[in-house]
């Protein structure tokens, strides 16, 4: 049984279920390239990780349905039936839809089949860190949060990457979502605050945002010195 105990409070906790070592190494290794990311456990078989997940209380775990005691759809029902606040993303090479469509049923974030892309493990993770963001904004929904929330687990997301340098989906997400929930015009220092990003990476995303009409931008001259710019939702 391996643990790691420290991460801050902000830190999406992960523990992995793996009976391969030097998998769940690598995995472990990989997804912790995210700052946002620490992987508290790595369990070797069910039992450890009932006693895990009890203990540690991940935020999300990774999760193989093979294990030499037990399968990992087991450890799903028991997440259910004892009530624990956690997430599930399988990865595993169980390939029949019996055991898909109960991930599916349970609630299963994602279902990844082995040999995993790490590019597409990358784009699951990044799915659910925006995921846990945008459930952050609000305590209420309305019908287009609750669609976005829900599209977030199957929705193909287009590389932006390829056609932008520099601009990543979720940090463009994150910084459109700052002003769905306003019509009020805001800073550069706002954005930098709210998104907690540079006020470099700010800048470029805020002016990708202008490029592509998603928002305007205006001068404010009331102070003295440089005019401040002020950014808005198009149309508002």
């Amino acid at each position: 049984m391996s643990e790691l105990n420290e991460y801050k409070e902000d830190t999406i906790k992960v523990l992995i279920v793996e009976d391969e070592p030097i998998l769940a190494e690598l995995n472990a290794e990989f997804i912790q390239r995210d700052t946002k990311v620490k992987v508290v456990g790595i369990a070797s078989n069910l039992q450890e990780a009932k006693i895990m997940v009890e203990k540690l209380r991940p935020t999300l775990i990774l999760l193989d349905n093979y294990l030499p005691d037990g399968k990992g759809i087991e450890l799903f029902e028991y997440i259910i039936n004892n009530k624990l606040d956690c997430y599930v993303i399988f990865i595993t090479a169980a390939s029949d839809m019996d055991t898909c469509s109960k991930a599916i049923r349970f609630g299963a974030f994602d279902y990844l089949i082995k040999p995993v892309s790490y590019q597409r493990l990358k784009h699951s993770l990044e799915r659910f860190e925006l995921f846990l963001y945008r459930q952050s904004l609000q305590k209420h929904v309305n019908q287009r949060r609750i669609d976005e929330l829900f599209n977030l687990q199957t929705k193909d997301f287009v590389d932006i990457n390829r056609h932008s340098k520099g601009i990543e989906e979720i940090t463009l997400q994150k910084v459109k979502d700052l002003f769905m929930l306003t019509d009020e015009p805001q800073t550069v220092d706002q954005i930098v605050e709210k998104a907690n990003i540079s006020k470099t990476t700010a800048r470029r995303y805020l002016e990708y945002c202008v490029q592509t009409k998603l928002l305007i931008v205006e001068l404010n001259h009331g102070k003295i010195g440089r005019p401040e710019r002020l950014y808005k939702r198009l149309g508002k």
